[in-house]
């Protein structure tokens, strides 16, 4: 059942009364409000009285047309269909305007690349083909308000997640996410020219406060998701009694992440690498659980938060990163698995995907990333065919 709409600010609603019901799929609306205003208006005794009357009809019916328009966009938002109906091009949509669903999964770009690498564009695109209900969106640095890269050839990984309806990119803005949070202090004080680490050290900051403060599911860049994480709160082991931060889950304005934010601050130290990132979740996660060894496939639980065992997210361990660019006989099914992490940090080679080549990171990317994986494949045979024109 939904409830009569109201406006309480510039940008969001209520909702109350007891008039208006919905069974999920039709709605039937009999709500005295939006009768009252719909209703033609008695004006006694006044000059021009018709042509008042007249008015302020449309005045009515225009006011009766915003509101039905705002009871329409909350249903698609509160039924789970707001990708199949946006009220508005989802590229005039603000970032507030989708996290505030609080259910987003989210992925960093802190360099400043403008073209997502195949790697990146099969995680973000794994992500919105198994959680199509949810916004998936990429923050990226290097992008602003004004690039205009839909249309360009040039980058044809980020039209391709573009394209994709439940995946929004946006502009990251460090100053304005870290507002109202622990971190704006550090961020006012810190040098990103004098950091060894800014890259990283900015993306633990940045993936900390957009958790705190809008809840959902951060994922690094080179993780694949192959079927949903059913919880809400929880941390990554990436192998016993220690966690990792490149993917979690948290609810808006938890206290474990505020508690994160805070000891960032105090324990700062961009010259060791991972100090503001798993090492942070480990030490703040062992402040307030007895961790123990995992056995078998179980997961932890501690003051309500899972912590997953390393099989969901990291059965290759990071020595044995190169693995997924080997072939396998047989392919592993990963039935413990919600998505794979695949050490991108480790690859200083930069082993990649090989059309044709069988190895286990290809078979990945055609199972949960085809689209990805089509590009990858006509991009290598346009290169094939430019190498043998200019041979020829």
């Amino acid at each position: 059942m939904l409830q009569t709409v109201w406006v309480s600010s510039a940008g969001s609603w209520a909702l109350r009364g007891s008039d208006c019901h919905w069974d999920g799929r039709q709605s039937t609306w009999a709500c005295g409000f939006l009768r009252a205003i719909i209703q033609r208006p008695r004006l006694r005794h006044a000059p021009n009285g018709a042509g008042r009357a007249r008015m302020f009809r449309t005045i009515q019916i225009c006011l009766c047309c915003c509101f039905v328009s705002g009871i329409l966009y909350e249903i698609s938002l509160l039924s789970g269909c707001f990708f199949s109906y946006l009220p508005v091009p989802k590229q005039l949509l603000r970032p507030e305007q989708v996290l505030s669903l609080g259910r987003s999964i989210i992925f960093l770009e802190t360099s400043e690349r403008l073209e997502p690498p195949p790697l990146v564009s099969c995680s973000v695109e794994s992500a919105a083909r198994t959680y199509q209900d949810r916004p998936i969106i990429l923050f990226m640095k290097g992008l602003t308000n004004h690039t205009a890269l839909g249309t360009s050839a040039s980058y044809t990984a980020f039209s391709l997640l573009s394209s994709i309806k439940n995946v929004f990119i946006f502009p990251l803005q460090m100053e304005s996410i870290f507002q109202e949070t622990p971190l704006l202090s550090w961020y006012n004080q810190v040098v990103p020219e004098q950091e060894k680490n800014w890259v990283h050290v900015s993306s633990d900051a940045s993936r900390l406060a957009l958790i705190w403060k809008y809840g959902g599911i951060y994922m690094d860049t080179d993780v694949i998701s192959i079927r949903p994480i059913p919880e809400e709160s929880f941390l990554a082991a990436q192998k016993s009694q220690f966690s990792s931060n490149g993917i979690f889950g948290f609810p808006a304005h938890h206290k474990f992440i505020w508690d994160c934010m805070e000891n960032f601050v105090l324990k700062y130290n961009g010259n060791i690498w991972g100090n503001q990132g798993p090492f942070l979740m480990t030490r703040m996660l062992k402040a307030i659980c007895n961790l123990t060894d995992f056995r078998g496939t179980e997961d932890h639980s501690c003051h309500n938060i899972s912590f997953l065992n390393p099989q969901r997210f990291y059965p290759i361990p990071y020595p044995a990163w190169r693995r997924y660019y080997k072939v396998w006989d047989p392919s592993p099914t990963f039935n413990h698995s919600y998505a794979l992490h695949l050490w991108n940090f480790m690859n200083h080679n930069r082993k990649a995907v090989v059309a044709g080549s069988n190895t286990l990171a290809e078979q990945l990317y055609q199972a949960y990333c085809p689209t990805t994986y089509q590009d990858l494949i006509q991009n290598a045979q346009l290169r094939a065919f430019t190498r043998s024109e200019r041979a020829a």
